[in-house]
């Protein structure tokens, strides 16, 4: 029996041509786009993978991402809200540029944690608290959704700690870029007698499939 997990980053929440900061927990945008959700939603339809529950994160942008979804697949779910899936707090750097972030932490602190999660001196998120809040959503799923198709609608920050399900983080931000695109979406499987889920797909982007 074959459990499985979508997750998928909200949508757009700068314009073109607006200059993005780092939007974290604690700055409550709404989203200035429908593409990317609808892309995610009409991904799923059109690959047989219509989530049989939907969870998401309590912001804005995570909320109008998964009702988009939800609409472009033509169903109807319940968006159950899970604080666990909110956005990290970053601190100092909450809602700055990265040009601004910079200049206070240094480049290559902001590589470090692109590339492997390491966070910047200031930032105040509790990373093991993220890492385990997944690994207990992950069991949680596997007894209660036992051979279903969950979806999570989150943010890159929390997203990119969800490779620790797989058992080996280290090897995963090797082998692959952790921070996802916005209306990106990743794709995990877990099999009954397995230990650890494995990824099947990661930073697939939909929107441009159907742009």
């Amino acid at each position: 029996m074959t459990t499985t997990l979508i997750i998928a980053r909200h949508g757009n929440t700068f314009l073109p041509g607006e200059t993005p900061t780092r939007v974290g927990a604690r700055t409550d945008l709404p989203l200035v786009e429908e593409h990317r959700g609808r892309s995610i939603g009409k991904y799923l339809k059109e690959n047989h993978m219509v989530p049989d529950v939907i969870f998401c994160g309590p912001l804005k942008r995570q909320i109008q991402t998964a009702e988009l979804v939800i609409e472009e697949m033509g169903v109807k779910l319940k968006i159950n809200i899970n604080e666990s899936f909110r956005e990290v707090d970053y601190g100092p750097d909450e809602n700055k540029t990265d040009k601004e972030i910079i200049e206070r932490i240094g480049q290559e602190a902001l590589k470090s944690w692109d590339a492997e999660g390491v966070l910047p001196k200031g930032w105040t998120f509790d990373k093991e608290q993220l890492i385990n809040s997944w690994k207990t959503f992950a069991n949680k799923i596997e007894k209660e959704y036992k051979n279903k198709t969950i979806l999570v609608v989150s943010s890159g920050g929390t997203i990119r700690f969800a490779p620790h399900l797989t058992g080996n983080f280290e090897q995963f931000s090797k082998e692959h870029d952790i921070k996802i695109a916005t209306g990106g979406i990743c794709l995990f499987t877990k099999e009954e007698k397995e230990t650890h889920w494995k990824c099947r797909e990661w930073g697939v982007k939909p929107y441009k499939i159907y742009s």
